[in-house]
């Protein structure tokens, strides 16, 4: 986690992707690509990138073409068409954020990567503001018709939500899993000061978040005990990672497991209840 310098999201997803090294030779899709910053990137590391975006004209990167596309709809891309898939700052301006994760799988090669950015209302902060004021941001008010609806275009249509549809670490990581991708790991990025300071609070944090843990396990006894405790085990160290109590956005690498039919299935039989 760094404690010092710019909190751009831009910067630590840049640095993320020069040091992989699965990104020359990969096809990787850059939605929504705005004007083009991280598109540029990959092409630069070697890859062979597509950029998708709602306003395509926003586009700035000579010699790609950015073309349409709408992360509420059906995706112009074949199956399994990309190693790589990067989603920066867009889960959170849509309603339907299932469909959007079960269309990125979609169009994901089976074990390929998506890696997916958002403003956190998972850090200590954010939760201590959402307690104050129902908002991320203790100096602003919640979402709302002034602050939360976007014109980007000429065109009354498309509308474009703003910060209406912010998505915690948890909610995420159950909406992935039930499209088919796992979490596999949370990156560091700009840590939040004033989230730091209320980290006095972390032994509170800990003992609440164990508690609700055994309490969690006791009550689906039914249920297979590994599965449960695997599960359940996932969250809890989710609630108590430092790179989610302390940093501004979450920036996370999910990884293709199955597709999403074949994961609401594992589901079905994993919540199906022993004959008495």
């Amino acid at each position: 986690m760094r404690f010092f310098g710019s909190s751009n999201i831009k910067n630590f997803v840049a640095a993320h992707l020069r040091g992989r090294t699965d990104v020359r030779g990969c096809t990787a899709v850059d939605i929504p690509a705005g004007a083009g910053q991280a598109s540029a990137l990959l092409r630069e590391l070697g890859a062979r990138v597509e950029p998708y975006d709602l306003f395509p004209e926003f586009f700035q990167v000579q010699g790609l073409e950015c073309r349409p596309a709408d992360l509420t709809k059906p995706l112009p891309i074949p199956d399994a068409h990309a190693e790589l898939v990067l989603c920066q700052e867009g889960i959170e301006h849509l309603p339907d954020q299932l469909a959007a994760l079960r269309e990125l799988n979609r169009i994901l090669k089976p074990g390929g990567t998506l890696l997916l950015t958002t403003p956190s209302v998972s850090h200590l902060r954010a939760k201590l503001s959402h307690f104050l004021v129902e908002s991320e941001l203790y100096n602003r008010l919640p979402p709302n018709e002034i602050d939360s609806i976007w014109f980007a275009g000429p065109q009354p249509e498309p509308l474009y939500f703003g910060h209406i549809f912010l998505v915690g670490v948890q909610r995420l990581r159950v909406l992935a899993r039930l499209a088919g991708l796992r979490l596999e790991r949370v990156h560091a990025v700009k840590a939040s000061g004033s989230s730091l300071l209320l980290g006095l609070f972390w032994p509170l944090v800990a003992l609440a978040n164990l508690y609700a843990y055994a309490a969690s396990v006791r009550r689906h006894r039914h249920l297979d005990r590994a599965w449960v405790r695997s599960v359940y085990g996932e969250v809890l160290r989710l609630n108590l990672n430092p790179n989610i109590l302390f940093g501004k956005h979450l920036f996370i690498e999910f990884r293709k497991e199955a597709t999403p039919a074949e994961a609401v299935a594992r589901f079905h039989q994993n919540h199906k209840v022993p004959q008495l």
